[in-house]
């Protein structure tokens, strides 16, 4: 694999240091007015494990002095919150402290105020033939991928390759990458609460006559929102054809969009704040491994890679034991979305 920079933190003020040092070390592909879309995610209303903008804004800083127009930008989010419309998760943003004001440079909301503003990618994969996603990346020159490393319910870990496919994809091609994936309940730790009835997008669980919730499978779009907010941790995700196809379409639509940006991307992940869960979740959220610090390079796939040898295999497995997360790089060899073909199995 091609060369990763990694440099070690510990707190804010260290990992700050990091970051400046490994913008001024990493190859800049972008050239003088290019429009640079930073691609992040500013954290769901009521999340308490977001990466705070400080970081965005010395991205921003660097990138203003590398003579480009950098601006910030994420997309609505598939589930209830604040970020299913364009309006609400601008309004998100700006409560996290991710304004222009602060950071100098606009945010924006890369589907559009609408989330329709979106095109259709060739993908020809196992699974997608196509793959649409946020209209933006049309309309810059270059990306800097800068992503918050934790866990996750569904793919294991969520890094760089996740912030790519599930964070430039429209809201339907979101609900294509989750499909299969439906709530089971144990009703012996189900206490009734109807947690997951508040916060199902589109009714698809409702509360019976008896206290239980009902799930109208036919209706769930799979979005898991229900499995991981369930406070009695009454809920686990079946999947209808395998826990491998997730982390496969995640795969997929990742590639696609690389094969359209990956001469003129950086790719950053802050291995800071590791939670268990991602920062859709609301509350708190454990964490599963110390700060490290900052990691980059040009691929995605290479510096998630690079990204878990640093965290710990087991770290990853440990928080979600059932998820195949291993699939991601297996995957990504398989179809090519890869620098180095021999080098990336964890």
């Amino acid at each position: 694999m091609k060369e990763t920079l990694f440099h070690r933190s510990q707190d804010q003020e260290s990992h700050v240091a990091a970051l400046r040092t490994l913008l001024a070390e990493i190859d800049v592909p972008y050239g003088r007015g290019d429009r640079v879309a930073v691609k992040l995610h500013w954290g769901e209303l009521g999340n308490e494990s977001f990466l705070p903008p400080l970081y965005a804004r010395e991205i921003v800083r660097w990138l203003t002095e590398q003579g480009t127009e950098p601006l910030v930008c994420d997309t609505t989010a598939l589930y209830s919150g604040g970020r299913r419309t364009g309006r609400d998760a601008l309004e998100t943003a700006g409560q996290h402290g991710y304004t222009e004001a602060y950071l100098g440079c606009p945010v924006v909301m890369a589907d559009g105020a609408d989330s329709r503003d979106v095109i259709s990618l060739p993908a020809q994969y196992r699974h997608f033939d196509e793959v649409e996603v946020a209209a933006l990346i049309e309309a810059v020159d270059g990306f800097f991928i800068f992503s918050h490393f934790k866990g996750h319910l569904e793919s294991g870990f969520g890094g760089a390759i996740k912030n790519l496919s599930m964070g430039f994809a429209s809201r339907p091609q979101k609900q294509r990458i989750h499909a299969d994936a439906h709530p089971v309940l144990d009703r012996d730790r189900c206490t009734g609460c109807g947690t997951c009835a508040a916060v199902c997008p589109v009714g698809a669980a409702t509360m019976a006559a008896d206290g239980y919730p009902r799930y109208d499978l036919d209706t769930c779009i799979g979005c898991s929102q229900c499995i991981a907010l369930c406070p009695e941790i009454a809920l686990k995700i079946f999947w209808a054809i395998g826990p491998n196809l997730f982390q496969e379409r995640l795969v997929e639509a990742a590639a696609a969009l690389w094969n359209r940006m990956a001469d003129r991307s950086i790719v950053v992940n802050a291995l800071i704040g590791i939670t268990k869960e991602c920062d859709c979740m609301t509350g708190h959220n454990p964490a599963i491994a110390p700060d490290i610090g900052m990691i980059g390079g040009h691929h995605p796939v290479t510096v998630d890679l690079a990204s878990i040898d640093l965290v710990g295999e087991a770290i990853v497995t440990g928080a979600h034991p059932s998820v195949p997360w291993q699939r991601q790089f297996e995957y990504a060899r398989e179809i090519g979305f890869v620098e180095d073909p021999a080098g990336v199995t964890p």
